[in-house]
């Protein structure tokens, strides 16, 4: 909690403080669309606030070529809304990028140039978007059913309290790093803060890329392109059995589906853990133009000597130490072969992804929160994680309301932090808020099926062919004739 002064909920000097029908924390790509697809909706007055100076987005891995691996489609609104304003290819239009997009015939997107739309956007939003605010906690005003935002504005220490309806929490995942490389001494970095640090992991002899996805294989290719000029030996280690690529053929991207999210959902929780461990070339993979890129790279480097590289998969940290000289220690075992050996590196790179973590301003509302285990919320179909939506039934009758954003792998699956799921989402949490549907939600877009028939996400065809048999434990099919 913050120890200045409080001011009190905003209002007009002559009338009562302003009560906000939701308050959405965190300003990133989904809360940001949510906050585009809004704005033209009159019977909504939405709040959307975020701690940092300005809308930022991995800026720390914003490496020039570096491509988003969604096509522009799956911007903030297009989805939902192809005729918004606020899509990316009016913002090319605008800042006069449009002819250079479609001569380049790439439909995904520089990072940097999401970016810049993003902030682009943030500018057309005005003040209803408010960085620079750093919530310390939040309350609910029972008698008159109404959560109590409590910020602070980080450049004058001046603390302030907004009242709304309803909560959309969309503060992202912070980056993760596993056990044995957590509270290193020294300089270990990880991905996230990549560029800022550069400069000082290329005056060091040797670095080490720990990690399996996209960003692991961008900044090993980065490093790679001037490892001679620098003489610095590179290393690239992963526990996962083969520097895998991003499964992106078009029957798998139909798993970006409402109807794979709801098969997901209805699932029992177990089964939802093991999907989740083994769908992570679905949404974790690396693009396979810069696995092929890489391997160009060291081809194009061994034409001239043997380049100073190691790349090791089936090889996970067991443990790090800093020695005496400030280089690190890495204990590695091969998961194959079950056998241990070390490596000394003297910069060290974690590409160990993101994990959601349960902000600690909802402290104060924790018993209103429903809960499927520590520190996950039980999230419905529809994204809300309130104890009364679950208690009470589906529709949002009232105040109270709690939304989520990217909280949801373990019970929406991999499609929980896909970009082109984004604006689907956030015409669902609109839905729930409005009884009515602002933008069309698509129900049924995928031509395979996910679940055996007779299930609630599975459907029959249009012919009578598929007969749901009785449940059972262990059904097998008998085949004759072979």
């Amino acid at each position: 909690m913050n120890d200045s002064p409080t001011a009190p909920a905003a209002g007009t000097s002559d009338g009562p403080p302003r009560v906000y029908d939701f308050v959405a924390i965190g300003v990133g790509p989904f809360n940001l669309g949510l906050a585009a697809l809004s704005e033209p909706v009159a019977e909504l007055d939405g709040l959307f606030l975020d701690q940092g100076p300005e809308f930022d987005w991995h800026s720390g891995m914003m490496l020039e070529d570096a491509e988003l691996q969604t096509p522009f489609m799956s911007d903030l609104v297009t989805l939902a809304d192809p005729t918004s304003p606020f899509s990316f290819l009016n913002y090319l239009k605008e800042s006069g990028r449009l002819y250079p997009f479609y001569i380049r015939e790439r439909f995904y997107p520089l990072r940097a140039e999401f970016n810049d739309y993003c902030r682009w956007v943030t500018r057309r939003l005005g003040d209803r978007v408010r960085f620079g605010h750093r919530v310390e906690s939040v309350e609910f005003d029972e008698e008159r059913a109404l959560y109590l935002v409590r910020s602070t504005e980080t450049a004058t220490g001046h603390a302030r309290v907004d009242q709304a309806r309803r909560l959309v929490l969309g503060t992202g995942t912070p980056p993760y790093v596993p056990g044995p490389c957590r509270d290193l001494p020294g300089d270990a970095v990880h991905s996230s803060g990549y560029l800022y640090a550069k400069h000082e992991l290329q005056k060091k002899d040797s670095i080490t890329v720990v990690g399996s996805g996209q960003s692991a294989a961008e900044v090993f290719h980065d490093l790679l392109h001037e490892a001679d000029t620098h003489g610095y030996r590179l290393n690239w280690v992963t526990r996962s059995p083969r520097f895998f690529p991003l499964e992106y053929t078009k029957l798998t991207l139909e798993m970006t589906s409402p109807e794979y999210a709801d098969h997901f959902h209805s699932l029992p929780e177990g089964k939802r853990e093991e999907l989740v461990a083994s769908q992570k070339n679905l949404y974790k993979g690396i693009d396979s133009d810069l696995i092929n890129a890489i391997y160009d790279l060291l081809y194009l480097k061994a034409r001239t000597g043997v380049p100073k590289v190691r790349l090791m998969a089936n090889t996970e940290v067991t443990g790090v130490r800093q020695d005496e000289r400030g280089a690190y220690r890495m204990e590695l075992r091969n998961t194959d072969q079950g056998r241990g050996f070390a490596l000394h590196t003297h910069g060290l790179v974690l590409a160990t992804g993101y994990r959601y973590q349960v902000p600690d301003f909802l402290g104060p509302i924790t018993d209103r929160l429903a809960w499927e285990g520590p520190g996950r919320f039980a999230v419905r179909r529809d994204y809300r994680v309130d104890r009364a939506a679950h208690e009470g039934g589906a529709a949002d009758e009232g105040n109270g309301a709690v939304y989520v954003q990217n909280a949801e792998l373990h019970t929406h699956g991999f499609v929980s932090p896909d970009l082109g799921m984004g604006a689907y989402r956030n015409s669902c949490i609109l839905r729930g808020m409005l009884g009515r549907e602002p933008y069309a939600v698509e129900r049924s877009i995928a031509f395979q099926e996910f679940g055996a028939p007779g299930g609630t996400a599975a459907g029959t065809g249009d012919g009578d062919d598929l007969v749901p048999l009785p449940a059972t434990d262990d059904t097998h099919l008998e085949v004759s004739g072979r």
